[in-house]
């Protein structure tokens, strides 16, 4: 009797611990899989590739301990959190395209402190063609200066102001029809012209910059912000939308925004899960992927890079294009 009594109450334990571990997976995936976030949630949304990892931990664990309806439920969630992650790892079909090269770099300058020098040095060694920059200040443009940018991307449609809400474009080619809009929510900044490369169509491209979540009291903002960016124009001209969106792959509102005919050039690449942003002030947070290069569906995506920048939280995201033949 002594040895019956305590095998029950383990095996009660474990059951416990089965149901309890599987429940914030569950949930979890719910809220990604509905596009169910809000408040708090649309922040913890952008850890989803972490918890997805988690997920196949829960399976394992209601696997060894042999609790059936746990383990199922496990399951599902495991299949699905990992399902809609793993991809971003795999390089997917790219369009037929004869055109020219397009290198494009987007860089969050954290309020025009990070080191022009090293950002100018990456658009030299990379032969960069497009630079997109946000919290763009008259200082970081008088430093981009100093440091010789305008000897490589002479070309700008800029916009600085003090503080986080500049923006700005540099191109190794011409630009017209430019100018910069400011988005509702926080204010940012969002410059863009159009861009013609010799054999291709011309291009719009413009720097993105739709407010942070933060706070409770600006997912609003956050969400007005991602609905007002420019949609693709799958029957108009080429569109590329570049920088720090502040949203991941797992965030409604900018799957919403592929859905009018962009691609994710990182997911595209399979670079989908290089994180962009963090840790934040030395905080312990793992890096999530905010910034982005989102290029129309008729634009090839060849490969994309991540790249630290001294002087800000943010990395600065290389994509490198091929466009359509004109």
């Amino acid at each position: 009797m002594d040895t019956v009594v305590p095998h029950r109450l383990d095996h009660r334990a474990a059951t416990i611990v089965c149901r309890l571990a599987v429940v914030p997976g569950a949930a979890w995936a719910v809220v990604r899989l509905g596009g169910l976030e809000r408040g708090p949630l649309v922040q913890a949304l952008a850890f989803t590739p972490y918890v997805a990892a988690g997920s196949v931990l829960v399976l394992a664990l209601t696997l060894a301990l042999r609790r059936r309806w746990p383990a199922v439920v496990a399951a599902v969630t495991a299949l699905t959190l990992v399902g809609v992650v793993a991809p971003r790892a795999v390089a997917s079909g790219q369009p037929a395209v004869d055109g020219p090269a397009l290198r494009l770099l987007t860089a969050n300058l954290l309020k025009g402190g990070a080191d022009a020098r090293a950002l100018v040095d990456l658009v030299r060694r990379h032969q960069v063609d497009v630079l997109a920059v946000q919290e763009f200040t008259p200082q970081a443009q008088a430093a981009l200066d100093r440091a010789g940018l305008a000897d490589l991307l002479p070309h700008r449609q800029l916009n600085p102001e003090a503080g986080t809400t500049g923006s700005g474009l540099y191109a190794r080619h011409p630009l017209a029809a430019g100018g910069f809009r400011r988005n509702s929510g926080f204010a940012f900044t969002q410059a863009y012209a159009t861009v013609t490369v010799p054999g291709a169509p011309p291009v719009r491209v413009e720097s993105a910059h739709p407010a942070a979540p933060y706070a409770l009291d600006v997912v609003d903002d956050w969400f007005t912000d991602l609905r007002a960016q420019p949609r693709a124009t799958p029957a108009g001209p080429l569109g590329i939308l570049a920088g720090d969106l502040n949203a991941t792959l797992d965030h409604a509102p900018l799957r919403a925004l592929l859905d009018s005919g962009y691609v994710d050039a990182a997911d595209a690449a399979g670079a989908g899960l290089a994180g962009t942003w963090g840790p934040y002030d030395g905080d312990p947070i793992p890096p999530v992927t905010i910034d982005h290069v989102l290029v129309d569906r008729r634009i090839a995506v060849d490969a994309v890079e991540v790249h630290r920048v001294r002087g800000t939280d943010h990395r600065a995201v290389l994509a490198r294009l091929r466009l359509p033949g004109s």
